[in-house]
C-alpha cells in the first residue's frame, strides 16, 4: 500500500485552507498515486478563540447520510473521485454546545470507515512559557479507533497521543500495523521531540506510522504568532524515517510493505515478550 503524507499551512480562513487541501490531494495523488493519503490535524481552521474554532467547527452526519459540512464533503468526494482511502487528519468536530478535535476517514467509494476523537489533550506550558489549554475548547474522547485499507489495518491517533505510548499499545493489540498521526505539532517542542517520539512509537509497536502536519504561523485567540513545526514524515516498523516532507506546503509518499512488519514481528516478538499491562 503506498501513502502519502500532506502538510498544510492553514489559518483563519476556512475556505481558503479547504481550497489548499483539496490542490494538495489532486497534486499528491498525481505524482505518486497513493492508495491512502492523509492530512494533518486541524487542517480546516488553526488558531483563534473558541467561538472562532465553534463557527468552523462541523456538526458530522451519522453515517451514510448525504448531509454534511464542507470538509467533510471534501473528504468524501476526493476518497469518491481517485478511488483512494483518505484519512481526514483531524477537524473541528461541533456536538451541541460542545467541540472535538475529531478524525474521519472514508474508503474508495466515500464511505466513513472510522472517526476517533483525539483522547488526549493539550495542556502544556511551552519552553519559551507559552501556554496550551486544549481541554478548555474541546472535550476529550476515550474509543481505541481502527479501520481496514486495502487489507491493512490502520490505527488513529492524533498529535498530542503520540506521548502516551499505552494508546499505542492498545492499538498494535487491536492489530495495527500502520498508524495515522495527523499534527499541528509546535516548532518548540516539535524541533527536539517530534522524530525521536515518532521513530520510539514505530519501534515499540512495531507499527509504520504516518504523521502528517501542518508547518508555518497562525494567530492564537489574543493574536500571538504561534509557529507549528511540520516535517511531515513516515516511520517503518524498525523506526527508520523513510520519507520525510520539507518546508512549507506539500507532501511525502512511502510504500507500506507488510512483509517487513512480518518479519520485524517475527524476529523481534515483542507482544509476546510483555510482562506488564
Amino acid at each position: 500500500m503506498r501513502v502519502s503524507a500532506v502538510q498544510m499551512d492553514p489559518g483563519h480562513d476556512k475556505a481558503a485552507n479547504l481550497a489548499q487541501a483539496a490542490r494538495l490531494i489532486d497534486a499528491a495523488v498525481a505524482a505518486d498515486r497513493p492508495d491512502l493519503i492523509a492530512l494533518p490535524e486541524m487542517w480546516t481552521w488553526l488558531g483563534g478563540d473558541r467561538a472562532a474554532k465553534f463557527d468552523a467547527a462541523e456538526t458530522l452526519p451519522d453515517v451514510g447520510d448525504a448531509a454534511a459540512g464542507p470538509a467533510y464533503v471534501l473528504l468524501r468526494e476526493a476518497a469518491r473521485r481517485h478511488r483512494i482511502f483518505v484519512h481526514g487528519g483531524s477537524l473541528g468536530e461541533r456536538a451541541g454546545d460542545r467541540l472535538f478535535n475529531t478524525t474521519v476517514a472514508f474508503d474508495p467509494d466515500g464511505r466513513e470507515v472510522a472517526r476517533y476523537r483525539k483522547i488526549h489533550l493539550f495542556d502544556i506550558t511551552a519552553p519559551d512559557g507559552t501556554a496550551y489549554g486544549e481541554s478548555r475548547i474541546y472535550g476529550h474522547g476515550d474509543a481505541v479507533v481502527t479501520y481496514e485499507a486495502r487489507g491493512l489495518t490502520v490505527g488513529c491517533a492524533i498529535c498530542y497521543d503520540l506521548r502516551f505510548p499505552e494508546l499505542f499499545l492498545a492499538l498494535r493489540r487491536a492489530g495495527a500495523e500502520v498508524i495515522m498521526l495527523p499534527s499541528a505539532f509546535t516548532l518548540l517542542t516539535g524541533k527536539d521531540h517530534w522524530e525521536p517520539l515518532l521513530r520510539a512509537r514505530a519501534i515499540e509497536t512495531q507499527c509504520w506510522i504516518v504523521a502528517p502536519a501542518t508547518t508555518g504561523r497562525h494567530r492564537d485567540a489574543k493574536g500571538e504568532a504561534r509557529d507549528t513545526y511540520g516535517h511531515s514524515l513516515v516511520c517503518d516498523p524498525w523506526g527508520k524515517v523513510v520519507a520525510c516532507a520539507s518546508d512549507g506546503p506539500g507532501w511525502t509518499s512511502a510504500r507500506v510493505d507488510a512483509a517487513l512488519t512480518a518479519r520485524v514481528r517475527r524476529d523481534m516478538p515483542v507482544l509476546d515478550h510483555r510482562k506488564l499491562a
